[in-house]
């Protein structure tokens, strides 16, 4: 579970409490009516814009959020490479460096089988690039799919506004209509900007800062593949491959 998303929801979603409460309108912001036209809005508008395929994924990249991926560090990813270049000087390059791969992780093991099958280095580089950019076109395609929603939401916020405002003008001689009609005109924006600026925008920046993360990563394996290639010794691999690594990490 990622704690920063859990502890972020907790303390904003606290933050408008309290101030809600303690302005004695907390009541006031719970309008089905207004909740339908936003979210309902929302998602129509989602819809229309893209296909069912990216449209069905949504559900599971918002689980992403608090439960991403795990991706192996980098200095494990250093490690295993010093590793594996002390096989390739004792036995060469063969089988055994499946064994070093850890499970689960797909692109490490497509990168090492390429080695392994005897891939000459350009074809490997290019292409494991290749299924780094699909991957960034993948996901982008998804968190697009969120920034879209969150420029949508306060735009029928606004939509809201102004059909509580025109309900209030038809209503000026009845308090009681007035009342329910600025009080759609209000929660309609509250729910555009609050959705926009705590659901669908964090959402689309959570999922770009996992794609980045798993880029680098993956960076680092290609990187790593090619100095075993190359031949090059382990002392030369780790001080390469700790460049991709941050300062404090390489302590």
């Amino acid at each position: 579970m990622d704690l920063m998303t859990i502890s972020g929801l907790i303390i904003g979603v606290a933050a408008v409490w309290f101030v809600l409460s303690a302005g004695g309108i907390l009541k006031l912001l719970f309008n089905l009516q207004a909740a339908i036209l936003v979210f309902g809005g929302v998602i129509g508008a989602t819809l229309i814009t893209y296909p069912w395929s990216l449209i069905k994924k949504i559900p599971k990249c918002t689980w992403f959020m608090f439960f991403p991926r795990r991706f192996l560090s980098q200095r494990r990813i250093v490690a295993i490479f010093e590793n594996c270049s002390k096989k390739v000087h004792r036995s060469g390059i063969d089988q055994t460096l499946l064994e070093e791969v850890p499970p689960g992780n797909i692109f490490f093991r497509r990168a090492m089988s390429l080695l392994v099958d005897g891939f000459e280095a350009d074809f490997i580089k290019e292409t494991l690039k290749k299924e780094i950019d699909y991957l960034k076109k993948r996901h982008r395609q998804v968190y697009e799919v969120f920034r879209s929603m969150g420029a949508y939401a306060p735009i029928f916020g606004l939509l809201g506004t102004l059909i509580g405002v025109v309900q209030v003008l038809r209503n000026l001689t009845d308090p009681v209509s007035m009342g329910a009609s600025m009080a759609i005109a209000i929660t309609t924006t509250f729910y555009g900007i609050f959705s926009t600026n705590f659901i669908f925008l964090p959402i689309a920046g959570k999922l770009e800062a996992l794609t980045e993360k798993e880029v680098l990563a993956d960076s680092l394996i290609i990187e790593g593949v090619l100095s075993l290639k190359n031949g090059e010794i382990p002392s030369v691999i780790k001080k390469k491959l700790e460049s991709f690594v941050g300062a404090n990490e390489r302590k």
